[in-house]
């Protein structure tokens, strides 16, 4: 059921007042943090091991590769088991991963592939400690708690690589899976003291079932192109940093993830809930721009002038926070958010993928602003008329038609009268 937007902007006090907020945060600054250093180490360990470039870039995204499976098959285990047990699960599971292969000696397909498969659950726990967070923090302090989130992902990222790279070059990448193994072990203790049990939403049917419906309902559907399709093109313009700038990509990189950290920030925490939906196509829009000037060649210091400026307009996602959540049933909640992830990480590869094959037609820097306009262009397709007034949702039970534009109320999507109605 759709909210009036709140005419005052919640504030980081009220945020970190709530003493789950601060748990939630604690141990997700420690699983980013983490999981930088544990894709780090592997990828060294299989250098080292192997001397292939392409297996040790195949090992630092292999914690990745498998996201969309899960998000397409297990995400409803979101909505049917307890968040707090889900969340747990994750950091053993990311504990066992680590010591196997810092203690054991194991080849490197078991290492890989014990990576693989644990990156299967990875949208699933994700999606819980997501789909919490509204429950925690109501009203505008839920999006003012995704902007945190944002600037500490942004952040833990940068330390781990910093502090792991260090650490890693000093003692080895062995010891510092066993860091990650610690982490993970402190961030179970952490939810498990800090959070009170909530039991599962319910869910609403299989994984599949249930992303087809959200899929079908068209105001849930724009939400979530609006929040992959720029996103995708951003990310295929970093992925030609590294052809176009070779050792010096890291340092533009580095620039991207501050500058997203303050467009979160700023846009979270001063923006009112009316000023971030207005900012919702402009900054869309304006994340592309910067990308055209690579069509001069530019230098390392305007590239990561023109990186940072770019990441500092996602803030424009925070806008789509809030109308997102009105619009999913509370029942799936949770794979709702795993889906909004799911599509977040794939679309990256795609954009990745799509500029790195038009990187082999033409040079890396006309590659990089094409990807700059193709973007505004999708900005403009997908953020167009979003807070204009939509079709009314109802309550018209599930069939198994073809999909339409049927909104996807929880009777839509359960199959069952909603109660709410």
């Amino acid at each position: 059921m759709a909210t009036s937007t709140p005419a005052r902007g919640a504030t980081f006090g009220e945020v970190f007042a709530v003493r789950e907020f601060r748990v939630l945060f604690g141990s997700f600054a420690l699983l980013v943090a983490g999981d930088s250093v544990k894709m780090l180490a592997l990828s060294v360990l299989v250098f080292d091991r192997t001397n292939s470039p392409g297996l040790a870039a195949t090992a630092y995204m292999a914690g990745w590769l498998p996201f969309v499976f899960g998000g397409l098959f297990l995400l409803s285990l979101a909505d049917r088991v307890s968040p707090r047990l889900l969340m747990i699960l994750g950091e053993f599971v990311r504990m066992a991963v680590c010591l196997v292969i810092a203690l054991t000696g194991a080849p490197i397909w078991v290492m890989l592939g014990l990576v693989l498969l644990s990156g299967l659950f990875t949208p699933v726990f994700m999606a819980a400690r997501n789909a919490m967070l509204p429950e925690v923090l109501p009203g505008d302090a839920f999006v003012l708690g995704r902007s945190v989130f944002g600037v500490t992902a942004a952040g833990a990222q940068i330390v781990g690589m910093a502090v792991g790279g260090g650490f890693i070059a000093t003692v080895g990448p062995e010891p510092a899976l066993l860091v990650t193994a610690g982490m993970s072990a402190v961030a179970a203790v952490v939810l498990r003291a800090g959070l009170p049990y909530r039991e599962a939403r319910g869910g609403a049917g299989g994984t599949w079932r249930v992303n087809r419906r959200l899929f079908a309902d068209r105001r849930v559907r724009r939400l979530l192109l609006a929040q992959w399709t720029p996103v995708m093109f951003l990310a295929g313009a970093e992925a030609m940093l590294v052809p176009y700038l070779g050792s010096r990509a890291g340092l533009v990189l580095g620039f991207a993830a501050g500058g997203m950290a303050v467009g979160e920030f700023l846009v979270g925490r001063f923006a009112t809930p009316a000023l971030r939906e207005r900012l919702v196509r402009p900054l869309a829009v304006a994340m592309g721009v910067p990308w055209l000037f690579f069509l001069l060649e530019p230098g390392t210091a305007v590239a990561a002038a023109c990186a940072a400026l770019s990441a500092g307009c996602l803030g424009y996602t925070l806008g789509l926070q809030r109308p997102f959540l009105d619009a999913v049933p509370e029942r799936v909640r949770g794979q709702a958010f795993g889906l909004q992830n799911t599509g977040l990480m794939t679309g990256q590869a795609v954009g990745a993928a799509l500029v790195g094959g038009a990187g082999e037609l033409v040079s890396p820097h006309l590659a990089i602003a094409a990807a700059g306009a193709v973007g505004i262009l999708a900005a403009l397709l997908t953020v167009r008329g979003l807070f204009t007034t939509d079709t009314p949702a109802t309550d018209t039970p599930a069939t198994d038609a073809p999909a339409t534009d049927a909104p996807a109320t929880d009777a839509a999507v359960s199959g069952r009268p909603n109660p709410a109605g």
